[in-house]
């Protein structure tokens, strides 16, 4: 069976919140960019992937038709860990970590999403894993800089039977507030995006630790500053999440060794996809530490994630973007029900991505 087409499906999908409209250094971030990569094969399979793309939705696309797509036509549809090593290492030269293995990570999962079809069966149980699986789930809220917004998304999500809450916030303020409507028993985890130097991390992560955090994720410029993060964890004693930033098992592999993180947060559709999540998820539990994918996405990444996480003996929480897409690639799946995913039953990674929804949000 070989790989007979690649194509790169950019789409872009407006969203809501509670907040207003921030600035971003990319511009504000009011559209849900995604680059679905559809893989054909000679047999007339067809499989559907993502490539991490916001905020770099052109250059993910770029990457996917000029630059993955030629090197995998004419492979062996089958050969899927021997032609993700062989990918990287042609292409090295433009990074081991971006765009370029964003581009990777979509095909990975496109193919993938083919050997469970061509198999009959749904992806997760490749890897002995069952659908039957339950899967705690965790609001992820927006970047909301306001108490007010904050207090709100919390209470909303717990009465939507989330049993944990992640912010994205920097200050005690909000974290404060969200500690005050959640109560003393819900876990609250703080994603902070690498804002602060190890000695700002240092005082802030005391500070915000009297909210009893149950981590505190990716504090430190730069991301793979992994000797400062496990110097934060030692001197502190926060539990802290990183990963995902981190691309490929080695990055992985080099944090896991330096003692860096409590929580591993691969990103399928940004580590080299699920070859290389499968990859970090070993080693990640050879040496005790607990992954939690990062999965703010709605494409076929989140459905790989679900199948993912059903193959691993602690799947940890996943995670739940907590924003309002005006339209979504698929009915169900992406909404936890009483605080808990399902597995999609079907073979492959799931359903097929709303054709209608490609059709309107494509960009092109």
């Amino acid at each position: 069976m070989k790989i007979a087409a690649v194509e790169a499906i950019p789409l872009r999908i407006p969203f809501s919140h509670s907040g207003e409209t921030k600035a971003f250094a990319t511009g504000s971030w009011a559209m849900l960019d995604t680059c679905l990569v559809k893989v054909t094969t000679d047999t007339g399979l067809v499989g559907w992937g993502d490539a991490f793309a916001y905020h770099c939705l052109d250059a993910v696309t770029a990457a996917v038709e000029h630059m993955i797509a030629p090197a995998a036509i004419g492979e062996d549809a089958t050969d899927i860990v021997g032609l993700n090593h062989r990918l990287q290492q042609k292409m090295h030269l433009f990074g081991r970590h971006g765009i370029t293995i964003f581009a990777i990570s979509g095909l990975d999962l496109a193919l993938w999403d083919i050997a469970a079809k061509a198999a009959n069966m749904p992806l997760c149980q490749l890897f002995g894993g069952s659908t039957s699986a339950k899967l705690p789930a965790y609001s992820s809220l927006f970047i909301l800089r306001d108490q007010e917004a904050v207090v709100k998304d919390v209470k909303q999500s717990l009465e939507e039977g989330y049993k944990y809450i992640k912010l994205h916030e920097i200050a005690a303020e909000e974290v404060g507030a969200a500690r005050e409507a959640a109560g003393d028993d819900i876990p609250i985890m703080v994603d902070t995006n690498c804002p602060w130097t190890p000695d700002q991390a240092r005082r802030m992560a005391v500070e915000l630790d009297a909210f009893d955090l149950h981590w505190l994720e990716e504090p430190i410029f730069p991301p793979e500053d992994f000797a400062s993060l496990a110097h934060l964890r030692r001197e502190t004693g926060v539990p802290i999440a990183a990963g995902e930033n981190w691309c490929t098992a080695m990055m992985f592999g080099q944090a896991v060794q330096a003692g860096a993180v409590d929580y591993a947060q691969p990103s399928v559709t940004k580590v080299g996809g699920i070859t290389e999540f499968r990859k970090t998820a070993a080693l990640c539990e050879a040496a005790g530490v607990q992954v939690m994918p990062h999965s703010p996405y709605f494409g076929p990444g989140f459905l790989a994630t679900l199948h993912l996480a059903a193959g691993l003996a602690n799947p940890g929480l996943i995670e739940r973007f907590y924003i309002r897409p005006e339209a979504m690639l698929y009915q169900r799946w992406l909404d936890p029900v009483d605080g808990f995913f399902a597995v999609p039953d079907m073979p492959g990674l799931g359903p097929e991505p709303d054709a209608d929804v490609i059709k309107e949000y494509g960009v092109r």
